[in-house]
C-alpha cells in the first residue's frame, strides 16, 4: 500500500525584481516580511500551509514586479 502526500507549496522571492512595495507583507504577513531596506523576504523556508495558500496566491497576484513565485516539492 502506498500513501501519496500532496506536494508542498513554497513561496520564493526574486530579490532582483522586488522593489519593496510591501503588498505581500500586508496581504500575507504569515509568509512574508521586510528586510532593513524594505525588500520582501520569505518567512522561514517558504513553506505555505494549506490554510494560507489563498493568501499566498493573493500576494503573488498583487505583486507589481512579479517577484513572487511558487515552487512545489
Amino acid at each position: 500500500m502506498t500513501t501519496e502526500t500532496a506536494p508542498v507549496l513554497r513561496v520564493e522571492i526574486d530579490a532582483a525584481r522586488c522593489q519593496g512595495h510591501g503588498r505581500c507583507v500586508v496581504l500575507a504577513p504569515e509568509l512574508f516580511t521586510l528586510d532593513t531596506l524594505g525588500d520582501a523576504l520569505v518567512v522561514g523556508d517558504g513553506t505555505v500551509p494549506p490554510d494560507l495558500q489563498a493568501k499566498a496566491t493573493l500576494a503573488k497576484a498583487n505583486c507589481p514586479e512579479y517577484a513572487i513565485r511558487f515552487a512545489r516539492d
